[in-house]
């Protein structure tokens, strides 16, 4: 069994993509839309020594493996293969095929993190949003656009543009929070801080935020002096923990709470709720898994050591739990899933319009890895490996009251 022969045999004839490989061998349909080239003996090693997606990815990343063709087609094709289970008497017979250099682990790529530490202690928490965040502005502008928004932007119509469905996003979040001119926002994991600037601008909060990446705060401080928000509008380099204690008329978490980890959700949401006045909304946004059985954390997955390490998904169902079970009377839940394959699909599209400045910005392994993550991503919300949840809070008053209006009155 030659290279290419071997590598259809693990992930099955029907999958439909071609392989090509260093010894001159081939395998697959021949009018396959995408060709997965095997450019080394090392690229074998990674995906034999490695499980599953953590495999292919390193192959990837080093380019000792490569896509001719679309990788979200390559990996929309390579979704129903049956790789992460193949049989480790199976993936014996193969490497019996491949020979004894396929058994030993190349080294790493260099953009593979592993976190030492407590695991959500500040210190930690502070070296993963970091690891994430802290790479280049430039490069984000690259990658998100003009909004420099890095959560799911909800599309008002299938034809909307990233920068239409961004900006609708942050309207829908301030309007489910019933902002007013006058009132105070706190705005956790604010990114670039394009919350505040909507809520200050378009509905006359005094809006803070605070984020963990030192990079972020200093962009979105000089975005908001340069829209002439400095008066009603702020971003600080700090930890939610450490944010203000003085009440707020609404909290917003726009994509925090994946940061978060379930030990810790208890308290997150126990702290959220003491920043807010009775009769406060806390609207979370953020990623979960289809349901609550499923464990929080892939230690060894692609995403954690190369994208968001510990990262922690949970269903949606723990999460209104631990809002409940911390003093906060659940409102209002939807789902958006569907839209965060489209942001993905923009996002996407903008990295490759952008492909050659983004390499300069951070090198072609940094790349790489975005342009495999969000491709993988963008094929697990439209088949439901994760989902997006928004889930509106309220502290009510001592008499029950949450001051809400009857029916939900912030539209679509």
């Amino acid at each position: 069994m030659r290279i290419a022969e071997a590598f259809e045999a693990v992930v099955g004839p029907s999958a439909p993509v071609a392989w090509r490989a260093y010894d001159g061998s081939t395998a697959g349909p021949a009018d396959a839309e995408v060709t997965i080239h095997l450019r080394s003996p090392r690229a074998v090693a990674y995906v034999v020594t490695s499980p599953g997606e953590l495999g292919l990815g390193r192959a990837y990343v080093s380019g000792e493996l490569d896509v001719e063709g679309d990788v979200y087609t390559a990996l929309a094709s390579l979704s129903q293969a049956s790789i992460d289970r193949v049989s480790w008497p199976q993936r014996l017979e193969v490497m019996r095929s491949l020979g004894p250099s396929a058994l030993k682990p190349p080294p790493r790529p260099a953009e593979e993190v592993v976190l030492r530490g407590g695991r959500h202690s500040k210190r930690r928490d502070s070296e993963a949003i970091s690891h994430h965040y802290d790479i280049s502005n430039t490069f984000y502008e690259h990658v998100l656009g003009p909004s420099m928004a890095y959560t799911c932007a909800v599309y008002p119509t299938l034809d909307a543009t990233l920068e239409q469905a961004q900006e609708n996003k942050f309207d829908l979040v301030c309007r489910k929070l019933g902002l007013q001119p006058g009132q105070r926002l706190l705005d956790v994991g604010c990114g670039w801080g394009g919350m505040v600037m909507h809520a200050a601008q378009h509905y006359g909060v005094q809006a803070l935020g605070v984020t963990l990446s030192r990079r972020q705060a200093e962009w979105a401080q000089k975005a908001i002096a340069d829209a002439g928000l400095a008066d009603r509008a702020e971003v600080r380099f700090l930890d939610y923990r450490d944010a203000p204690g003085e009440a707020f008329d609404a909290v917003s978490s726009i994509g925090l709470t994946e940061h978060i980890g379930r030990r810790e959700l208890a308290s997150y949401f126990s702290q959220l709720r003491s920043k807010l006045k009775p009769g406060g909304r806390l609207l979370n946004h953020c990623i979960t898994r289809p349901t609550t059985l499923e464990g929080p954390l892939k230690k060894k997955g692609f995403i954690n050591r190369y994208v968001f390490p510990d990262g922690e998904l949970m269903g949606v169902g723990t999460i209104i739990a631990a809002m409940q079970d911390n003093g906060l009377e659940v409102r209002h839940e939807e789902s958006l899933r569907e839209h965060y394959a489209m942001t993905l699909r923009d996002w996407g599209r903008n990295l490759e319009a952008n492909w050659d400045a983004a390499v300069r910005e951070v090198g072609v392994g940094r790349a790489r890895v975005w342009r495999l993550y969000m491709a993988g991503c963008r094929v697990s919300f439209e088949r439901r490996g994760i989902e997006l949840h928004q889930v509106l809070g309220a502290r009510t008053h001592d008499d029950g009251d949450a001051a809400m209006p009857l029916r939900p009155d912030w539209g679509v």
